[in-house]
């Protein structure tokens, strides 16, 4: 079952462009705006992804900078 969603008070620039866009890729914009809304949904959001990296468990045992001192280190040894 599909609904209804209607958007009041959009400038008319704005649909302007979305319009052309929707042109572009030769869709209407109604499908054009069903594409844009579905992709919207379907994409996770800022936190929940924050809340993925958050979940990690794992962690290096070294840290970026003993890694560049490493580098260094080794690249000086071999001078």
């Amino acid at each position: 079952m599909t609904v209804l969603v209607q958007i009041r008070d959009v400038d008319p620039d704005v649909r302007d462009e979305l319009k052309a866009r929707a042109s572009k890729v030769g869709m209407s914009l109604n499908a054009y705006l069903k594409d844009v809304l579905t992709q919207a949904a379907s994409a996770p959001t800022r936190e929940s992804v924050i809340s993925r990296i958050e979940a990690r468990t794992e962690r290096s045992a070294v840290s970026a900078t003993g890694l560049i001192r490493a580098e260094r280190d080794a690249r000086s040894s071999h001078e």
